[in-house]
């Protein structure tokens, strides 16, 4: 991880690092499947219409043109415009390219759709410890049509924990909120422009509850009470239910605020049963982006809350729409690349080797590839990982080769003196050699994939 990139903010591991990365897809991969989630990818660009519709979107987009394009602009002939809503752009998350796939090909999904999306997204971050400019997402979902009943806001919630809970990453924190009890909060407090004021909330870690209430006075007008009174509310954080008497201490009545009550009640109270230590109420997550509606999700690292949310996400009502036909969802994306940095350089977790091979067959002699292929054969048939030597160098250079490639046992065959052909197996590390047939030898099942270990 101190390696210097030639091209900042594109992170390419080494070997033994990407076997950690694919721990953690092949990971949330087969927990989401466990769920009943489908699979999909969807196109790298949208248009930038498609892109920045909803919401202030305050990240650096990449366009995307022809060369030719360019080169006319450079020659004097009318550029296009780099506002066009049609131009082409890269996503910078799949939230809203998820949107438009299910708006597309509605007429083919059966609702509630559930899908799970592994892809990499573009951003243009200043590159810096958990922020790249291109990067991996894991992204799930639940849509309906029409409507989507709340107990999938637990139920994403669920999966997450599960997921998150497999991987060598030790604690974490499913940080949840609700927009309607923030809103309907707001309002009860004379402050009506509650998009203002969750924005506001949201810097409340970066900037401080001081500079919060001033801009809640500067930008929205709020007086100095109101500004109080919506910290006091953000400064609530419960691991069960108890943030409710809590909130109602604080003397606002709403009907927003009483529907928001009850659905954070019901996704903290079945977290703190179902994955208990794993969540807690905190009100003071806003989630800027203006299409969550409802349920809101953070996710922090414990002993690593620097680094940010590695996992965000909540309830859209009106993100996707056709026609007269609305697709409300509820998902939750975790930040692939910003975890396995952190993972990485904080050295949370290693691989056990850095290749995949688990057997390097020698060569007694030149004549005996072709032998020594059938070996290999006969150990992958049965999911062994092999490889073959290419030439009859010494014994204890092959060996050595081996244990720089990091391959853990070395296989020898020979004719005997009856023409048979004998095998023996050496694990490199301890030195032991034994007899081995490669229809039926199997390595301990530490050594048959690489392992990717806690630190």
């Amino acid at each position: 991880m101190s390696r210097k990139a030639s091209l900042s903010g594109f992170h390419e591991w080494l070997p033994a690092e990407r076997i950690v990365e694919q721990h953690v897809l092949d990971t949330l991969r087969r927990t989401f499947e466990l769920h009943g989630f489908s699979s999909i990818e969807t196109r790298a660009v949208e248009t930038l219409g498609q892109l920045l519709r909803k919401g202030e979107i305050d990240k650096e987009v990449y366009a995307v043109s022809r060369l030719q394009e360019d080169q006319t602009a450079q020659s004097g002939a009318e550029a296009k415009d780099p506002n066009d809503p049609k131009r082409l752009a890269l996503h910078f998350d799949l939230t809203v390219p998820f949107a438009r796939y299910v708006v597309e090909n509605a007429g083919h999904l059966a609702f509630p759709f559930r899908r799970y999306q592994i892809q990499k997204v573009w951003r243009g971050e200043r590159p810096q410890e958990g922020r790249a400019r291109e990067f991996t997402q894991a992204d799930i979902d639940v849509v309906g049509d029409g409507t989507l009943p709340f107990r999938y806001d637990v139920d994403v919630a669920l999966v997450i924990a599960e997921a998150l809970g497999a991987l060598p990453i030790g604690d974490f924190t499913l940080r949840i909120n609700n927009r309607k009890l923030a809103e309907g909060f707001y309002r009860g407090i004379g402050l009506e422009d509650t998009a203002g004021v969750l924005r506001s909330i949201d810097k409340l870690e970066k900037v401080g509850a001081e500079r919060v209430a001033e801009l809640l006075q500067e930008e929205l007008g709020a007086t100095a009470e109101q500004a109080a009174q919506a910290l006091a509310l953000a400064q609530i954080r419960t691991e069960d239910t108890s943030f409710v008497e809590q909130v109602r201490a604080l003397g606002v009545e709403h009907e927003l605020l009483e529907v928001g009550l009850a659905e954070l009640t019901e996704v903290i109270g079945e977290l703190h049963r179902r994955a208990p230590g794993r969540a807690v109420a905190d009100l003071s997550i806003a989630r800027g982006l203006d299409y969550y509606t409802g349920t809101v999700y953070e996710t922090v690292l414990t002993g690593h809350e620097q680094l940010g949310s590695i996992c965000s996400g909540g309830r859209y009502d009106a993100l996707a729409s056709k026609g007269n036909r609305v697709f409300p969802g509820v998902g939750l994306s975790i930040g692939v690349t910003r975890l396995v940095m952190r993972m990485l350089s904080q050295q949370m977790a290693t691989a056990s080797r850095s290749v995949p091979t688990a057997v390097y067959v020698t060569l007694a002699n030149e004549d005996s590839w072709s032998a020594a292929q059938d070996t290999a054969q006969l150990l992958r048939a049965r999911g062994i990982a092999a490889e073959v030597a290419v030439s009859a160098e010494k014994f204890g250079k092959q060996i050595k080769y081996a244990d720089r490639r990091g391959i853990p046992f070395v296989w020898f065959s020979e004719v005997g003196e009856d023409g048979a052909l004998t095998h023996q197996v050496k694990d490199i590390r301890s030195g032991e050699q034994v007899d081995a047939d490669p229809e039926t030898w199997t390595p301990p099942a530490a050594d048959l994939v690489p392992q990717v270990v806690q630190a």
